[in-house]
């Protein structure tokens, strides 16, 4: 099958290889902050008083609380982003500050009903937010292709931790690309296989590249700590 060749910017390329930097650190160093960050000899932290290329600077968006946000450009008035106080909230959102405001608001909304989607297992907002076509392009084994996978995904999942949450720690806007890093959270208390939990606390990370056309997402690359997650169901035993 011929490989396509995709068009990336540069700061398409900068802005992906950023976000892979800091998911890398911050498993290495659970310490880290991202506002912390100190490359080629600068501190690079939330207290810069000069104009950079990449800023970090505290702002509002549209259906946002505020947070840190991790920009392109000059400081001018951050893409809105359309109001929905259903759908969870990205901790840190980067974006190149030169695109369109609609065309970051065209990636960042499926996103978030897709992570929502985990977040509450609402299947609407996964109906919503995934293209007919959509393709997990990682796809675990034994779990359907389309929509059926992350349906089935979500109820397993919900059988085992009925509390599970999911937390957007960061999400980057690239092209037509959007990256989500996200944090699981809940309590084992139902059965998983042939496990029945005990209430023990679950805590793992995921990060997905979603792909998005005409509004939804159509293709999807995703990786989780499945070494901790299996750990912490006491599926692994050391």
């Amino acid at each position: 099958m011929p490989v396509q060749k995709r068009k990336v910017s540069l700061t398409a390329a900068a802005l992906i290889g950023a976000l892979l930097f800091v998911v890398a650190l911050s498993a290495q160093n659970p310490s880290f902050r991202p506002g912390q960050w100190r490359m080629a000899g600068q501190n690079l932290s939330n207290a810069w008083s000069e104009q950079t290329k990449h800023s970090m600077s505290t702002s509002k968006v549209n259906g946002l609380s505020t947070k840190r946000l991790l920009t392109s450009g000059d400081e001018s008035a951050a893409p809105a982003v359309a109001a929905d106080t259903a759908l969870i909230e990205p901790h840190i959102l980067i974006f190149d500050r030169s695109a369109p405001k609609t065309s970051v608001n065209v990636q960042v909304m499926p996103a978030r009903r897709y992570d929502t989607f985990w977040n509450t297992g609402d299947e609407a907002l996964a109906r919503a937010a995934l293209a007919p076509n959509f393709t997990d392009n990682t796809l675990p084994p034994g779990r359907p292709q389309g929509l059926t996978g992350p349906l089935g995904a979500s109820k397993a999942m919900r059988a085992a931790m009925p509390d599970m949450s999911c937390d957007i720690e960061q999400m980057i806007v690239a092209g037509d690309r959007v990256v989500a890093h996200l944090r699981f959270r809940g309590h084992f208390t139902g059965r998983f296989k042939q496990v029945q939990g005990q209430g023990q606390a679950i805590n793992f990370i995921a990060t997905d590249i979603y792909r998005i056309a005409d509004g939804r997402i159509v293709e999807n690359w995703h990786i989780e700590d499945n070494l901790t997650l299996q750990h912490q169901l006491g599926l692994i035993i050391e």
